[in-house]
Formats: structure tokens, C-alpha cells, sequence
């Protein structure tokens, strides 16, 4: 059985209910993505809670979410370049948190091999978001960048694109992801009250350019995306060139628990729904619930959290075959 999230009225995580779909069919130069990984964004909360509604006001029943990754299951006409089982990531507008998804052709690249599925269904909006932040502040050589929270889901890729540009880069963070932003060479400074004075001793001589207020909301409203980006980015992260934490994974039905720890604001990274979990019979750490390591971790006898790697994949890259896919009549439209 298939399902959509979808909320009928404004509101918290609540509102968010598990709608069945029926079999999607694609129109003229659409695809049909089965999901295997969706995002969470902040700009989606504010969507929902009704705070950006004369910007951008819901049609209830309104869907949720923004960035998946999958396998296509059928092709419309006029397409061309894909055919039905090839793995791919993108973007659409409030309708992406599904087991499928019918979006452009143009709206989809290919998923790199290397790439995990929880970082493909969660890059583009971050991605993104944070090319565009960086690209208007023109990084580069003896230039010292300020990013403001650098442990984010956008501000992590933003301090580290900085940093490729050759920019000394400083971000803003709890003391707790110190360690994380170093690894990826970006000097931390913790922000609240006496932030100014901190800030002069790491650089004197002051700030270049300052990333701030790196907002999501016109990225997740626009039904297009800029393919040349997300392939940039895509393949920086499947070549290990740029790192992007996950904070937490939740299984699909549990949606409503995944937006409660997104907007409690503490999560270190993406938070992704993952529509097909699995456990692997060698994987070290079995079952390990992320929510309950970021709800503890100043906890003084918390146990030890194993870095994310080792709870990963919960997702296997197969696409099971389901009525809706019809391989031969698809693939005419592709070749």
C-alpha cells in the first residue's frame, strides 16, 4: 500500500497525516520516481504552520517535502535519456515526503553510485540554498568568511564550498559540534553573549563577507531546479570532497516524530525519512536510535554514540517491481 503525507489545516507535526495514493501516471514529459529517501527542510515547517501563507499559501490537502532520491518507475511521453530503474535525485514542490513522486524530466540528475541514499534525498534545497549564498558573497584567497549556523543542514555545505575557495572560513556553533566544524576546517566560535568580543579575538582584522539568515523557502516553491548545481555538489559529496552530516534517519510512517525533532532545533545536520529501512547482518551498529543519542548528548553517562557512518544504510538501492511500472511500454519513450 502506497502513501502521501499530507495535512489539511495549519499546524505543528500533528496535522500531518498518512494519506493511501493511487498508481501515478506521468504526463507528457514527466517521470514517476519510486522514493527511497525524502529531506526535511526548516522553510517546510513554516509552510505548514501557516507562517509564510501570503507568500505562499497551501491548497488543502497540501503534500510535504522537497528533495528525494529513487528509482524511476515509469517514463511519460517525450522523454528521453531515462529509462525505468535508473537511480536519480531532485526536487519538487511540497510532495516529495510519498512512495512516489511525478515531477519534470528536468527535475531529476542521475545519483551518483557512491553517494548514500539519506545524503541524495536530502541535497538539493540545502545544496542549493547554500551555492547561492556563497556564490553572492564571492569567497576566495585571503578572504575571511563568517557562516552563521555552520553546523545546519545548509550552513555545513556553505563553510565548506567556502573553504574549496580558498577563503578562511569561521562559523557560528554550540560547543558541542566544535569538533565536527575543525574536521572540515572551519574555525568555530560559539554564538550568545559575548559572541562580538570572541569573534575579534579569531579575526582582528575583521570580516569579509557574512552568510546569515540562509533561508530555503524560494527554493522549495519554485517547480524547477538548477541541474548544473545539483550535479556540482552530488559529485563533491559522492568524491568525499564535501561531508554532509545526518542527524537523524526515521522510517516513513514516522513523519510526524521526524518535523518534532527537526523544529526543536537542535539536530546536527539532515533529517531524512527513509520509505524502505533495512538492517544489514554485519552491520556494527544494529537498530541504534538517533533520536534518542541527539536528546541525550549532554547527558553526563550518555554512552557513546558511533559516528553516523556506522548506522548507515537503512535504505537497499533495489526497486521492487509493483504494478504501476510497465519496464517495456517506458522504455519505448526513452530510447
Amino acid at each position: 500500500m502506497w502513501h502521501s503525507v499530507q495535512f489539511s489545516r495549519y499546524g505543528g507535526p500533528e496535522v500531518l497525516d498518512m494519506v493511501e495514493m493511487t498508481a501515478p501516471v506521468p504526463g507528457s514529459g514527466e517521470v514517476v520516481v519510486e522514493v527511497m529517501a525524502a529531506g526535511l527542510n526548516p522553510g517546510e515547517s513554516s509552510i505548514r504552520e501557516g507562517h509564510v501563507d501570503k507568500e505562499w499559501p497551501a491548497r488543502f490537502p497540501a503534500g510535504q517535502g522537497s528533495d528525494f532520491a529513487g528509482f524511476i518507475a515509469r517514463i511519460g511521453a517525450g522523454v528521453t535519456g531515462w529509462k525505468t530503474s535508473d537511480a536519480v535525485l531532485g526536487h519538487t514542490v511540497r510532495g516529495a515526503q510519498a512512495n512516489f513522486v511525478t515531477v519534470p524530466a528536468g527535475n531529476v540528475i542521475v545519483k551518483p553510485e557512491r553517494l548514500a541514499w539519506e545524503i541524495a534525498g536530502s541535497l538539493y534545497v540545502a545544496a542549493a540554498t547554500a551555492w547561492q549564498a556563497v556564490q553572492g558573497a564571492n569567497p576566495g584567497p585571503g578572504r575571511t568568511v563568517l557562516v552563521h549556523a555552520a553546523h545546519g543542514g545548509v550552513g555545513v555545505i556553505a563553510g565548506q564550498l567556502a573553504k574549496r575557495r580558498g577563503s578562511r572560513v569561521i562559523g557560528t556553533a554550540s560547543l558541542d559540534s566544535f569538533d565536527y566544524l575543525r574536521q572540515i576546517g572551519v574555525i568555530p566560535v560559539e554564538y550568545g553573549p559575548g559572541f562580538e568580543e570572541r569573534l575579534r579575538r579569531i579575526a582582528p582584522e575583521g570580516i569579509d563577507a557574512e552568510l546569515n539568515r540562509l533561508g530555503d523557502n524560494v527554493l522549495m516553491n519554485v517547480d524547477s531546479t538548477d541541474t548544473t548545481v545539483l550535479q556540482k555538489i552530488a559529485g563533491l559529496v559522492a568524491d568525499r570532497q564535501i561531508v554532509i552530516p545526518v542527524a537523524a534517519i526515521y522510517e516513513f510512517a514516522r513523519v510526524r516524530d521526524a518535523y518534532r525533532e527537526l523544529e526543536a532545533g537542535h539536530a546536527h545536520g539532515k533529517i531524512v525519512l527513509c520509505m524502505m529501512p533495512v538492517r544489514y547482518a554485519h552491520q556494527k551498529v544494529h537498530g541504534i536510535d538517533l533520536r534518542a543519542s541527539e536528546a541525550t548528548k549532554d547527558a553526563p553517562n550518555r554512552p557513546p554514540v558511533p559516528p553516523n557512518h556506522e548506522a548507515l544504510p537503512p535504505v537497499i538501492g533495489h526497486r521492487h517491481r509493483h504494478p504501476v511500472a510497465s519496464p517495456a511500454a517506458d522504455r519505448s519513450h526513452a530510447e
